[in-house]
Parts: structure tokens; C-alpha cells; sequence
């Protein structure tokens, strides 16, 4: 049995936070209630496959990697007229009804205990909201960690017959400073919550790209209405270990959703990432596909869940997971499920782990390509697919530059 190092912030710690930010007494509520139930919240679970215990957060130090108060960033927020892009404090000053009625509603503050941490003392977050009807052009954000830990936290809210692309990016500030001289680990955390109205149109693409000495969870989810479509791109090239789930629940009929993952892990990088949708109402799709390279000593495990629930009649569901190794040393695995409890439901899933093709090789080598060369273009071709699903011009040049940045080190 693991032992877990908790990190324990203090009630005067969440009260600071608070009352910097200027909240009202209702969110200050929801954070001391987070607070309390630290203790009694079990960690994120463990993937298990065959002969492999993967990810268990509770071995972390959380009490050296959390400095509650000493959170400190850069935030860049871009975003058209039509959509407000807001940080927290502003968002309840401008729209406290809005925000009290989605804060926490569609990821329970305390799901479990990396969740209620993050509620507790999330110091930094944006609300984008899109009104009704408006068709919005792209939203950036860019947040750049200069801290030993912090705690981020956004929130989407798309009302009926809207639509909006979002890029959200998380970086590493080149002259961030920790409170021990001793280490130079760090841990970042990121929420998001996404409410998709009665036919919106919501795509989130997501660039993780945060310094190799920190510990990465995110957790980003999804609840749609009738008609509504949700969107995911994650991306995730950085941090020493990261664990990232995300998830949809299709609540309204017709609606549907596309959760697009890549990875690109080298060094003793470790990538644990989870896919999950739920089909709760009728006539429901879904497509997941993710697409990751290892290297070196890295390691990555894929988990995908597609739960069709009694009542979603009509419901279709489809999962692809594809991880390519380029070291004999490296490790990966795959676990896609399927849960099906309605006949009427077409829905298929796949995952497969493997090297470079050893003919696609011997065929670009035997006309002349230089061996390293024909691989890399090999693996820039492997992620295409994904590529071809950004609609974010920004973010699907960044995935691809931060590729070719990768593969040009190999060489």
C-alpha cells in the first residue's frame, strides 16, 4: 500500500485566497466545504492492464510540491467582442447568477481528492461565456506557470444556438523560482467545466506544454443539450508525469461529441490518458481518437470508457487509440471499454501499440532517404489525422511545431 502525502493548507489559507480575489460568501463556502473533505476523498483511480500498475498520484509529496499561497502567473486572454473572456473575479462581478448556476455543476468539487484541492485553492481561471445565438470567432489562452504549484480553472458557458473555438494553452515561465532551493518540482492542476446550450457548437483545444519538472492533472468535462456538439482537442507534449481525463456527458438528444488526444513523450516522461463519454439520451454520437509516440524511457496508458445508458436509443460510438514506439525501452498500453445497456446502439473500439511500419522503412530508405529522416516523417505523418481536427490555426501550428521540435532533437 502507497502512502499518501496529503498536502494541508489551512483555513486562514483558503480564506486569504478568498478574500485577494474578492469573492462572495457562496464561493468562499463551496472552497472551506472542499477543504474539509480532503482528508476522507480517495485519489483518481489507478489503470490497471495485465502485469502494470500505472499512475497512482497519492505517492506524490504533495506537501512539498503545494504552496497555497504563493501561486503566481502570467495570463494572456484574447477573445472576439462578442464573447465576454473573463478571469473569475470579473465573471462574478458581471455575471454572479451565471457563474453560481454552472460553478461545480458539472464536476463535482468533490469527485475526488486532486478535485476538492483544486477547489480549495484555485487562484487563477478564466470564464468564457457566449451568449445566445452569437457566433463567435477564436479564443486564446495562454497561462505560463512561474510558481512551484498552481491551481487553474475554467469555465465555458455556450448558450442556446451559439458556437466558439477555444485554444487554451499552459507553459512554463523560464524564470520560475520555487520555495525549495532543493528541488525543482512543481505541480499544476487544471479544471474545466464546458456547458454546451440547446444547439451550440463548442470545440476546446488544449496545449499542455509545461517545464519536464512538473506534475501535471487535469481533469476537463463536458455536459451538452439537445442538439449540442462538444468538442476536445488535448495535447499534451510536457511535464514529467501528467494524468488528464476528459469526459462528456451527452444529456440531450442528438448531441454529440469528438474527444481528439495526442502525446509525444521522450525521456522518462510518464502520459496517463483517459477518454470517457457517456450516452445518456437518445440518439447520441461519439467518436474518440487518440494518437501518441513514445520514446526513450517513456511510458503512456490510454484508458477510453463508452457507457451507452438505458435510454439512449439510437446512439452511436465509436473509439480508436494508436501509440507508436520508437525505443525498445519505452512502455505503453492501451484499456478501451465498452459498457452497453441498450440494444439499439452501434459502437466499435480499437487500440493498438506497436514500432515505425518496418516496410514503410525499408520503402523510403530504399530510395534514398536517410533512415532517421524516413522515421520522422514517418511519425509527422502518424499524427495527421489529429492535426486535420484542430479548427484553431494557432493551436494546430503549435502541436506541429512542437513535433518537428521534438523529432529534430532526435536526430
Amino acid at each position: 500500500m502507497s502512502t499518501q502525502v496529503h498536502a494541508h493548507p489551512t483555513e486562514k489559507q483558503v480564506r486569504s485566497i478568498s478574500e485577494e480575489l474578492g469573492e462572495p460568501e457562496w464561493m468562499l463556502e463551496i472552497r472551506l466545504e472542499a477543504l474539509s473533505e480532503l482528508s476522507e476523498l480517495a485519489f483518481p483511480d489507478v489503470i490497471k492492464t495485465p502485469g502494470r500498475t500505472w499512475t497512482d498520484l497519492s505517492e506524490l509529496d504533495f506537501e512539498s510540491l503545494v504552496d497555497p499561497l504563493g501561486a503566481t502567473e502570467q495570463k494572456d486572454r484574447i477573445g472576439p467582442n462578442n464573447v465576454e473572456v473573463l478571469s473569475f473575479a470579473e465573471a462574478i462581478d458581471e455575471h454572479e447568477t451565471l457563474v453560481r448556476e454552472h460553478f461545480g455543476s458539472i464536476i463535482d468539487p468533490q469527485t475526488n481528492y486532486l478535485t476538492a484541492l483544486s477547489t480549495a485553492l484555485f487562484t487563477t481561471g478564466t470564464v468564457v461565456y457566449v451568449p445566445d445565438g452569437v457566433d463567435a470567432e477564436d479564443v486564446t489562452i495562454r497561462t505560463t506557470m512561474d510558481s512551484q504549484s498552481l491551481f487553474n480553472y475554467t469555465l465555458i458557458i455556450a448558450e442556446e444556438s451559439s458556437s466558439v473555438t477555444i485554444l487554451e494553452r499552459q507553459e512554463t515561465g523560464s524564470d520560475t523560482e520555487t520555495t525549495d532551493d532543493t528541488s525543482s518540482e512543481r505541480y499544476y492542476s487544471g479544471i474545466v467545466e464546458l456547458a454546451a446550450g440547446e444547439n451550440s457548437y463548442v470545440q476546446y483545444g488544449s496545449l499542455q506544454d509545461l517545464s519536464e519538472e512538473t506534475y501535471n492533472y487535469q481533469l476537463k468535462c463536458a455536459s451538452t443539450d439537445t442538439y449540442a456538439t462538444a468538442n476536445w482537442i488535448d495535447c499534451n507534449i510536457g511535464s514529467r508525469l501528467t494524468k488528464t481525463s476528459v469526459e462528456t456527458d451527452l444529456d440531450g438528444d442528438s448531441s454529440e461529441t469528438k474527444i481528439v488526444g495526442a502525446f509525444y513523450g521522450h525521456d522518462d516522461q510518464h502520459f496517463d490518458v483517459d477518454a470517457r463519454v457517456w450516452h445518456n439520451d437518445e440518439q447520441t454520437t461519439a467518436d474518440l481518437v487518440t494518437r501518441g509516440v513514445i520514446d526513450d524511457h517513456a511510458r503512456s496508458v490510454y484508458e477510453g470508457v463508452q457507457n451507452v445508458g438505458r435510454d439512449a436509443w439510437s446512439t452511436s460510438s465509436y473509439q480508436r487509440e494508436n501509440t507508436l514506439m520508437l525505443s525498445d525501452e519505452s512502455e505503453a498500453d492501451a484499456s478501451p471499454k465498452l459498457i452497453i445497456n441498450n440494444h439499439d446502439t452501434e459502437a466499435s473500439h480499437s487500440a493498438t501499440v506497436g514500432q515505425v511500419d518496418a516496410e514503410d522503412l525499408f520503402y523510403m530508405t530504399s530510395r534514398g532517404v536517410a533512415e532517421h529522416l524516413a522515421k520522422n516523417m514517418l511519425v509527422e505523418g502518424f499524427f495527421v489525422p489529429v492535426l486535420e481536427e484542430i479548427e484553431v490555426d494557432e493551436l494546430r501550428e503549435d502541436v506541429s511545431g512542437r513535433i518537428r521540435d521534438r523529432l529534430r532533437a532526435r536526430m
